[in-house]
């Protein structure tokens, strides 16, 4: 079997509501349970699968709440390895996880054209947010991220861009192609090539605009001077998807298993338990498996 090996990055949300604070978290992999495939019995390592995810579904704390409840429910085990949407469908084609949560579905629905999962399934939403110095030098507060990106672009306004192919940048620069500046984004754009959460500490420490999933600004202590200045726009939805790698791709991947985990997530328990996650009342992660 191909040797799998863990990559580490960091992820959140809360859609259309109030805000509330998260708990941060600079957390490496998490693992439903310590996992060593040299070193448990074959029987227990049928028991184990890889999910490949965003880090936005970790670093929230939805899988710490999610996957026990599956584990109680099936007796499986997952181990996830928390990285950028882009790396995550790597990892896949690779044979390197047996299911994949991630959330860029234009780039979803390529994986599935290019026959590396089995079928796809949308799983829960959550919204970006567009974050920002208190002043607002470029004046983009509002409802209308297309208008905000021309106006940082026409200001030369500060912003610290991801860069690093995961489902947020992948949505920042669908936005900017929205705007008609996927060339001229400004002098003071920058790619950092990193997380979230080190794109939030640049913006921070420069007072830097940067868009983010809500969840993991909610959990972020390092605020400074920054606040949300963009959120309710349509064009803010996140939707989160769910598949099972193709055996056929990877004659290795732990079907049943992994198929098992799908079944229960879109099932009514699963979506009440997603349902059912919240930081201090609020609601994180909004099931629409049946929508």
């Amino acid at each position: 079997m191909k040797s799998r090996t863990s990559v580490t990055c960091h992820h959140i949300f809360k859609p259309f509501r109030a805000a509330t604070l998260v708990r941060w978290g600079l957390v490496a992999t998490l693992s439903v349970a310590s996992w060593s495939a040299g070193a448990q019995p074959a029987a227990a390592q049928a028991q184990t699968i890889v999910m490949a995810s965003t880090t936005s579904t970790e670093q929230s704390g939805l899988f710490g709440y999610l996957l026990p409840a599956f584990k109680k429910a099936s007796g499986i085990d997952i181990k996830v390895v928390a990285v950028g949407t882009g790396q995550a469908l790597d990892m896949a084609r690779r044979g390197d996880a047996d299911v994949v949560f991630v959330h860029d579905q234009a780039a979803e629905e390529k994986f599935m054209a290019e026959g590396y999962g089995i079928k796809r399934f949308p799983v829960m939403y959550n919204d970006f947010v567009l974050i920002g110095p208190a002043a607002d030098p470029a004046k983009v507060k509002g409802r209308d991220i297309v208008g905000a990106l021309k106006r940082l672009s026409a200001a030369n306004a500060s912003f610290i861009s991801r860069g690093d192919k995961s489902g947020t940048d992948a949505a920042e620069r669908r936005y900017w192609k929205q705007a008609g500046l996927a060339d001229h984004k400004g002098t003071g754009y920058k790619e950092c090539g990193c997380g979230m959460g080190p794109a939030l500490n640049i913006a921070s420490s420069t007072g830097a605009y940067v868009l983010s999933d809500r969840g993991t600004w909610l959990s972020f202590k390092n605020r400074g001077d920054l606040t949300v200045l963009v959120e309710g726009d349509t064009k803010l939805f996140n939707q989160y998807g769910v598949m099972v790698v193709n055996p056929a791709k990877h004659p290795q991947v732990k079907v049943p298993q992994a198929q098992k985990f799908v079944d229960w997530v879109i099932s009514p328990a699963g979506q009440t338990t997603i349902a059912g996650y919240k930081i201090e009342g609020q609601q994180l992660f909004f099931p629409n498996a049946t929508q």
